[in-house]
């Protein structure tokens, strides 16, 4: 099929709106679970969901192939495929009861470009490649970026020992369950930085920056970087709450409540001074089996989150986590036990790239704004390996992880015409 395209465009590539609409409502059939999207990492609905794109691009006669992580790589072969290829790409696996575009809006995006240039007779100078990531989401394992990360070779043995947050199997088991080859992906790096020209993502904004700036799209400058206490728990003694007066009390909630406000205030400070971050305690929970109204809570479990594209500032704000547990330990007698801590590194956008996406936007009429990240992305994968990387954020309504996503078809689009144009230009380049 390749041979057969001609070195230019026979006429301009228009992506396809109804195989959008297809791929989506596919989606949302292969993930549905009576209320939102859940699509689990190594699981049957991610397993779906790369058939499918496997299919849709063997019916447009693009290559195939699978790394040890049963990663999805989709290609058009370039005239000169001994040059570094261009890179496009998301996930599709969901968190619990998600949305039907987190992830799923870049891999879709990347595949009608692909598609729109087969339809349109183009052949490209250089390989062009849609990657379909698996595991992105560390809600399932917690592991950052685990799909892309594995392609890189950048996962270690100890972690295919990690459970799945639902049903306690290690990585390795649902791995192999998947069909890939865990035993192998620690051994050599599928993906080779020298052999990649650059790497843009499209992906829905999670947040309301576009939706109040009433704009469709997003031109990224920067992903945040993340510290992470997923299993904190803070001891106490369960006692009778008529009995036993505040002296006597080691009580956990209590603890807790002062060690979170302490740490809302620090970030209020961290904005005060012009710093940007952001801090959320997911989870916050005390025993249902034992936490009752006539008693003193003995145990209170939480999670931590903060993030920033301060690497300096992650830390700092780290050091202030151990501090303060160890204050309300001191001040409620209580053991706080942070467990371990998971992070991952700001990436940095490349300038010539959000460059290039501004002036394709402006050519095209396309309201753009340049934002940061606050999500993690595997495009923070790609610049972390020294790889020429950009991300396109198109409007969505309602925030994500949540089954409320909404994300305009038409909004979807704009995105698509600047990641098609952009990537257009990277790949014809000699």
């Amino acid at each position: 099929m390749a041979s057969s395209l001609m070195p230019s465009a026979c006429s301009t590539p228009v992506p396809d709106s109804g195989l959008a609409r297809r791929m989506f409502d596919r989606l949302h059939e292969i993930g549905f679970d009576g209320r939102g999207m859940t699509r689990p990492s190594y699981g049957e609905g991610e397993n779906l969901a790369h058939a499918l794109f496997e299919t849709v691009a063997r019916e447009h006669g693009l290559e195939i192939r699978r790394d040890w992580a049963a990663n999805l790589f989709v290609t058009l072969p370039g005239r000169m495929r001994d040059l570094p290829a261009v890179m496009t790409g998301s996930h599709v696996d969901t968190v619990p009861c998600g949305g039907n575009f987190d992830g799923a809006a870049g891999a879709v995006a990347g595949l009608l470009v692909l598609c729109a240039w087969v339809r349109a007779g183009y052949q490209p100078m250089r390989d062009t490649t849609l990657i379909v990531t698996r595991a992105e989401e560390s809600v399932w394992f917690p592991l950052s970026y685990l799909g892309s990360r594995t392609a890189f070779g950048l996962l270690d043995a100890p972690a295919l020992r990690t459970p799945r947050s639902d049903d306690g199997i290690s990585l390795r088991e649902h791995m192999l369950a998947c069909g890939a080859q865990p035993d192998l992906c620690g051994q050599a790096a599928v993906l080779q930085p020298a052999k990649i020209d650059c790497f843009v993502e499209l992906h829905i904004e999670q947040g309301p920056v576009l939706l109040e700036a009433d704009v469709p799209v997003g031109i990224v400058t920067g992903i945040c970087g993340s510290t992470r206490y997923r299993s904190v728990t803070i001891h106490g003694q369960y006692a009778h709450s008529g009995a036993t007066p505040r002296r006597f009390r080691s009580d956990a909630v209590m603890a807790g409540a002062d060690m979170m406000m302490a740490l809302h205030a620090a970030w209020r400070q961290v904005e005060a001074g012009g710093e940007e971050m952001t801090l959320t305690f997911g989870v916050c929970q005390t025993d249902p089996a034992q936490a009752n109204f006539a008693a003193v809570p003995g145990r209170l479990e939480l999670v931590i989150d903060i993030r920033s594209r301060d690497e300096d500032l992650l830390e700092r704000m780290n050091a202030l986590v151990i501090e303060q547990a160890r204050r309300v330990e001191a001040a409620y007698n209580v053991t706080v036990d942070l467990g371990p801590r998971t992070r991952s590194t700001p990436a940095v956008m490349d300038a010539g790239l959000q460059a290039e996406a501004k002036r394709i936007a402006a050519s095209l009429n396309i309201p753009a704004l340049s934002m940061p990240s606050g999500a993690g992305h595997d495009a923070a994968t790609f610049a972390g390996q020294g790889i020429s990387t950009e991300m396109l954020f198109v409007r969505n309504e309602n925030g994500s992880h949540n089954p409320d996503e909404s994300m305009e078809i038409g909004d979807f689009l704009c995105g698509v015409r600047i990641l098609e144009e952009l990537l257009r230009l990277r790949a014809a380049r000699p």
